[in-house]
């Protein structure tokens, strides 16, 4: 397959199709692992019935729901004329699962490839041009469904949360920390199997020392990421699955076409970049200026540049792919 070079300006010159105002979504339901999943599907607001689309799953970060930074991309790519899925892993959300806010590496897997397969069984999607875009946490999860699924032909990770047990190490304050926090874990699911008692934290606080994420933008803001539907809470089983789960390791089984999307301002760049070092397929990068973690969420720049490189990688690898 041919080297594709890619540019933010090139990204700026070329587009799928003419913009739409704005996309048209329907919610959708589908089974993974015995529970029903709650989706939303969302297709160019100009789409003519019995037209079949490339098809898209977009997936977000830790703790986030369907309605947050997937609905922004999910809208930009259904505009530049994909068929595009949202949907609540289990556990979260709108979707079944009894132990609530549970960050699960292997279930959002299974999850991901249930959402593929999903795809391929709708009248309004071409089922050989599927295609992942996995945002900050969940791109380790659309990375080992692409190594996975039969389903997924290329994928793109945008602000990718790619760690190692070296990087686990870094960001959680060493191994021995790493270590309380995972023996945590072990009581949290210990206490849930004989009880059927959760464990929660706070997911995000202003205030709180001991909230997930402490003092962070979006999740604590009204107009960004602290909408209705996300429920602000975070399940303490959910650490030993995290902080053991190497999405690295998954660039050595990976064949099919990856872009990344990426910043030096931008949470853990290190794991981003072994991850690329290590693949050995079809690849590319595209790496911004000054753009925060929390940018690449919602700031309508970031996000514009970010599914416009999108929607022309998978134009090409797609058609690549099936030609």
């Amino acid at each position: 397959m041919k080297k594709l070079l890619l540019t933010a300006a090139t990204f700026l010159q070329l587009s799928l199709v003419s913009i739409s105002e704005a996309a048209q979504m329907q919610n959708v339901t589908f089974e993974s692992n015995n529970q029903t999943l709650a989706g939303n599907l969302y297709l160019p607001d100009n789409y003519q019935q019995g037209t079949k689309l490339p098809g898209v799953i977009v997936t977000g970060a830790w703790t986030t729901v369907k309605e947050q930074m997937p609905a922004t991309y999910a809208e930009e790519m259904a505009d530049r004329g994909y068929a595009v899925l949202t949907f609540d892993f289990r556990n979260w959300g709108k979707s079944e699962g009894n132990e609530r806010q549970l960050e699960n590496p292997t279930n959002k897997t299974e999850d991901i490839i249930a959402a593929a397969n999903y795809l391929t069984t709708l009248p309004e999607v071409d089922a050989s041009r599927i295609a992942g875009l996995g945002i900050c946490a969940s791109a380790g999860y659309m990375v080992d469904a692409a190594v996975q699924s039969d389903d997924i032909q290329a994928i793109a990770l945008v602000a990718p949360w790619l760690h190692n047990q070296e990087i686990v190490n870094q960001v959680y304050g060493g191994e021995e920390s790493v270590q309380k926090l995972i023996e945590t874990s072990r009581q949290a699911e210990a206490k849930y199997e004989t009880t059927g008692k959760l464990s929660l934290i706070p997911a995000a606080s202003t205030t709180d020392e001991n909230a997930l994420m402490y003092q962070a933008p979006y999740y604590t803001e009204e107009n960004r990421g602290m909408i209705p539907e996300y429920v602000n809470e975070f399940n303490l089983a959910s650490w030993e699955g995290w902080l053991t789960y190497d999405a690295i390791a998954n660039a050595d089984n990976l064949t099919k076409p990856v872009l990344i999307i990426h910043s030096e301002a931008a949470a853990i760049p290190q794991g981003a970049k072994e991850f690329y070092h290590r693949l050995s397929g079809e690849k590319n990068q595209l790496w911004l200026e000054n753009t925060t973690q929390f940018d690449f969420y919602d700031s309508p720049e970031v996000v514009t540049t970010a599914s416009d490189a999108v929607a022309k990688y998978f134009e090409q690898t797609l058609s690549t792919i099936n030609n």
